[in-house]
């Protein structure tokens, strides 16, 4: 339900509340004054798309804000500002896009303008009404079919990917198998480029490192270091055997001459280890060519390329499984085929049995609504099969039994329409939406017959929310709740009518003046009528 709705600066309305409360709330006012405004308000925190002429002259932008209850005392509040250059929305609190606000606030209400009645002559109009009134086993069946189609198109789109580029697949599993092999046979591990340029370095300068290293080994030799240092170790060893303080300078040399006789050592060792191997050192070159070329198409780094390796093996699997699933894949669609064949019948049998039953019950309404003997027949024709089925669907009109019915749009008055609409949306249930807003639907409509869509209005609002901006007085008299909207100037206020107030603006509404003494007797026997009509409802 919505339980208030604030407006802004919305066209003339500077600063505007609207508590509806259940049953039937009807919003009057003079022609100009900005009736309709409020249900635009209404559209925008609805998700509708937002425009700058809804900015007022009072403002810079225009500011609608509105909550809702549901049974359990639960709120939903939703926020629309619309700016000159960009509009904001809220849920909750949260800023959110135009697009959350319809798929959270859009299904809780619906609104009919004067400008909405097209609905019915379209397709997609009447058969949202239709599946709206759907029973919880009927949605079943209109589920299952949207599974169905879904699965058929999901299928039918990867056979077209196939089709159109099974070649460009192809070659494209032949270069990710050809490049994981490439870089897997290559055999390069992290770390094994710097030991490879390292090797290399050694290799190419070996006549160079072997004639330094001869001049070192004779340097620490029995000829160089190694002999002089054992000279000074014996020599050290006399001196200590005449006074021992010296013993800290032998255990010096003598840790000095094991050390000089490892380096000799060392040295010796590396010495041997260096080879000037001209076919070692050309398969060395090759392979730091090898290792340059995968960089080049792999990747800076060693890391780099084993991932890229990595990527290729994957690729290589998905396309390999893309290509084994066309076997199988026209088998599945042709399966998925029948599934959705099967669906689209059992919700065409259930649409015709819809249709039909709402053909019945709005011509009852459209009687009750001033028609001596109208023709409603909702059509259930075979189209091809979209995401909502395979039906088209059309209802065919006539005023009077004695007429060939034929579209709507091309046979029904204005006056004709607004009965219509009320009548085909009271015999679809009201749908699903808990607050129905009707702007002005009943032009071209007055006497008995404004009397019976009031009747209706009031009706609809025992199982609804109604909210209805209306130009008649028969209407008018029959809401639980009456708000004005009053036009000084460049302004426009809302104002909530009771008692003495609202006799007086029905009067204006029946004969354009407040304080006419007939016109107000007159709108105290609607008013009454409304009640007794209202009393009557409840009992029913």
């Amino acid at each position: 339900m919505l339980d208030e709705i604030r407006a802004h600066n919305v066209g003339l309305i500077t600063d505007a509340v609207l508590t509806p409360a259940p049953g039937l709330t009807v919003i009057t006012g003079e022609t100009g004054a900005g009736k309709t405004l409020i249900l635009g308000a209404l559209r925008l925190v609805t998700g509708a798309q937002a425009s700058k002429a809804a900015i007022g002259p009072h403002a810079d932008t225009a500011d609608v804000s509105a909550r809702f209850v549901d049974d359990s005392g639960g709120e939903q509040t939703v926020r629309r500002v619309v700016g000159t250059k960009r509009s904001r929305a809220y849920l909750n609190g949260v800023p959110a896009t135009a697009g959350e606000l319809t798929a959270a606030i859009g299904p809780l209400v619906t609104i009919i303008g004067q400008h909405d009645q097209h609905m019915l002559a379209s397709g997609q109009g009447i058969r949202s009404l239709i599946d709206a009134s759907f029973t919880d086993a009927q949605r079943a069946v209109y589920r299952r079919y949207r599974e169905a189609f879904t699965e058929l198109r999901s299928l039918e789109a990867e056979r077209d990917a196939l089709g159109s580029d099974r070649r460009g697949l192809e070659r494209e599993l032949a270069m990710t198998r050809f490049q994981a092999e490439e870089i897997d046979t290559a055999g390069f591990a992290v770390g094994d480029e710097e030991a490879l340029r390292s090797r290399l370095e050694r290799l190419r300068n070996a006549e160079e490192l072997s004639q330094e290293l001869t001049v070192a080994s004779q340097a620490l030799g029995d000829d160089g270091i190694e002999s002089a240092v054992a000279a000074a170790a014996t020599a050290l060893e006399r001196v200590v055997r005449i006074d021992p303080d010296a013993g800290e300078l032998l255990n010096r040399i003598t840790d000095a001459a094991t050390a000089i006789s490892e380096i000799a050592g060392d040295v010796d060792r590396y010495a041997s280890g260096v080879t000037a191997d001209s076919s070692e050192l050309a398969s060395d070159e090759q392979r730091l060519a090898l290792l340059a070329d995968l960089k080049r198409k792999y990747g800076d780094t060693v890391a780099d390329i084993a991932a890229f390796a990595e990527e290729a093996k994957r690729r290589t699997a998905s396309i390999q499984a893309r290509l084994a699933s066309a076997d199988t894949l026209e088998e599945s669609i042709n399966g998925a085929m029948a599934a959705r064949s099967e669906a689209a019948a059992a919700l065409t049998v259930i649409r015709t049995a819809v249709a039909s039953a709402v053909s019945v019950e709005a011509t009852r309404h459209l009687r009750d609504l001033g028609f001596a003997d109208p023709v409603v027949t909702i059509v259930v024709a075979p189209k091809e099969p979209g995401p909502h089925g395979a039906d088209r669907i059309e209802i065919l009109f006539a005023s009077d039994s004695s007429l060939t019915p034929a579209p709507i749009g091309s046979v029904a008055s204005g006056g004709e329409l607004s009965r219509l609409v009320l009548a085909v949306t009271l015999a679809c249930g009201a749908g699903a939406s808990d607050v129905i807003a009707f702007d002005e639907i009943d032009a071209g409509i007055g006497g008995e017959t404004a009397l019976a869509m009031g009747e209706k209005l009031a009706s609809l609002a025992q199982t609804n929310q109604v909210i209805c901006v209306t130009h008649l007085p028969q209407v008018a008299a029959h809401g639980d709740h009456h708000f004005a909207v009053v036009r000084t100037g460049t302004t426009a206020t809302l104002e909530a009518l009771d008692g003495d107030r609202r006799v007086a603006e029905i009067s204006r509404m029946l004969a354009g003046m407040k304080d006419s003494r007939t016109a107000r007797k007159h709108a105290r026997e609607l008013l009454a009528r409304a009640v007794s009509d209202r009393a009557d409802l409840e009992s029913a």
